[in-house]
């Protein structure tokens, strides 16, 4: 991949560096030689307000209204029309362009023999929208047969080239980040390269948004989506949305991902603009902040009618938060990628669900909500205030200094980048707590807190806290619960060993 050489650090790119390194991300692919970026502002300007990505999401926020979104792409510029117009009849209020697998690793040559394979059997050979091959008219054809906002939802490290041609050809959000992207969904990616990768992608963001276009950027924060703690989200975050700030990023979502118990989901959404707010106003950065929520991102039920009971339970809790994006899953979940009649199924019960909760909100003087709050701010606090003074203040080499030192820790993660010291478990209600914290930086109150939960789990099941019960947490909700309950992939273990 090409790397254009500049030093790491949380400081916002000279016009003329950002543009230097234009000259190396354009030529990866042909395509990038259709991007001209005066035309493509005006493109933009000429919009249609509504389908700004950043305005719906502003007015949402402003409403006290839950946005329905989803996943989904496929091989060809009519098939992506015909999904997204079948998912916008469906009640969507946001569309993607998902990208496939081969455009996430560069893999453009690939790509090319995809699509020509898919128009030669009728059928998307590809798993996802590539937005690179197809350029920027293809993408435009896209953008301008639907009615709604478009979000580029990919995995890629580097996704410069795609940011370029995906922001040319109309799109006006870009899901992602340095951290999210890398630790979650590569192995040997130095967190230094995935940083700049971004830097160079939010700088682009801020040179549109300084012409006038306001361009979103929705971070990725269900993570690995098995068992993360909410602090881990919220930091990981927190970091983008600082890192984004900084290269002039306007508008953007920080996320999180279910994790199943209701009162810790809630809190933790509510958290997202607050806390994501109070660190913006600590270093001066002006930004449009919303929450995002994903659906259950681990197990899914393979019965279609059970796995409505997950999407279900994701929708009243998006709403409940006060979430100002959900993003949807299929009953088909569990089987692969699914159909457009299962992604619209998902879409129908969301919204469903959203509609008659709309004048309903959790209690904030609950004091067991409080009590999460309480718990979420101390974890991320301790995490974001050791990575600024590993890195003297400068947030993005704190970012790998915590990392390299498990400061920051993602749960099962695949990177190298990452310890893979802090292990998750569920409580006896089934909020996600930590059975080792590894090295995050707890202090002993927080540490005790976490020992005494699974305590109350180990006296409750009358059996020992270990890695087994993990286990049999990772697959729970596919068998119909929240917590392991000695069931671990069809067999039986009454001691919690697995057998």
């Amino acid at each position: 991949m090409a790397e254009f050489k500049v030093e790491l650090s949380n400081k916002k790119w000279d016009e003329d560096v950002f543009l230097k390194a234009r000259e190396e991300v354009l030529p990866m692919w042909p395509t990038g030689a259709e991007v001209d970026l005066d035309e493509a502002v005006a493109y933009h300007l000429a919009m249609p307000r509504m389908k700004n990505t950043a305005r719906l999401l502003a007015a949402a926020k402003t409403a006290g209204k839950t946005l329905v979104a989803f996943r989904g792409g496929v091989a060809t510029v009519e098939g992506q029309i015909e999904l997204l117009r079948f998912l916008q009849d469906a009640g969507a209020d946001l569309l993607p362009a998902t990208v496939d697998s081969y455009t996430r690793n560069l893999k453009f040559n690939e790509v090319e023999k995809g699509i020509s394979e898919s128009y030669k059997q009728g059928r998307s050979l590809l798993n996802g929208f590539p937005v690179v091959n197809i350029g920027v008219k293809g993408c435009r054809k896209v953008v301008e047969a639907v009615d709604l906002p478009i979000t580029c939802k990919h995995g890629s490290v580097d996704g410069r080239i795609l940011a370029e041609v995906a922001f040319a050809g109309g799109m006006t959000d870009y899901n992602g980040g340095g951290v999210c992207f890398n630790v979650v969904y590569s192995k040997d990616v130095p967190l230094e390269v995935s940083l700049k990768n971004w830097q160079y992608i939010d700088r682009l963001i801020g040179y549109y948004a300084d012409r006038g276009v306001i361009l979103h950027r929705e971070e990725s924060g269900a993570l690995t989506g098995t068992l993360v703690p909410p602090c881990i989200s919220l930091s990981v975050g927190i970091i983008e949305a600082l890192l984004g700030a900084e290269q002039g990023v306007p508008n953007m979502c920080i996320s999180y991902g279910q994790g199943g118990n209701v009162l810790q989901d809630v809190a933790a959404i509510r958290m997202l603009n607050e806390l994501g707010q109070q660190y913006l106003d600590r270093f001066g950065y002006t930004m449009g902040l919303s929450a995002k929520f994903d659906q259950w991102m681990s197990a899914f039920p393979h019965d279609e009618t059970a796995a409505y009971g997950v999407i279900v339970l994701g929708a009243a809790t998006a709403a409940l938060g006060g979430a100002q994006q959900v993003i949807v899953k299929s009953p088909q979940e569990a089987m692969g990628i699914p159909t457009k009649e299962a992604n619209a199924g998902g879409i129908k019960a969301t919204k469903q669900v959203i509609g008659l909760l709309s004048n309903q909100t959790y209690p904030l003087d609950s004091h067991r909500l409080q009590e999460e709050i309480e718990i979420i701010k101390l974890e991320t606090c301790s995490i974001l205030d050791k990575v600024l003074e590993l890195g003297d203040g400068d947030i993005a080499v704190g970012c790998v200094r915590a990392f390299k030192s498990g400061v920051l820790d993602v749960p099962f993660a695949p990177s190298l980048q990452n310890a893979g010291r802090a292990m998750p478990l569920r409580d006896a209600e089934g909020a996600i707590r930590f059975l080792s914290h590894g090295n995050l930086p707890f202090d002993k109150s927080l540490v005790e807190y976490h020992k005494e939960k699974i305590a109350g789990r180990e006296r409750r099941e009358n059996r020992k806290a270990g890695y087994n019960l993990v286990i049999e947490d990772i697959y729970a909700v596919s068998r119909g619960r929240l917590v392991g309950d000695g069931d671990v992939m069809g067999v039986k273990c009454s001691t919690g060993q697995a057998a």
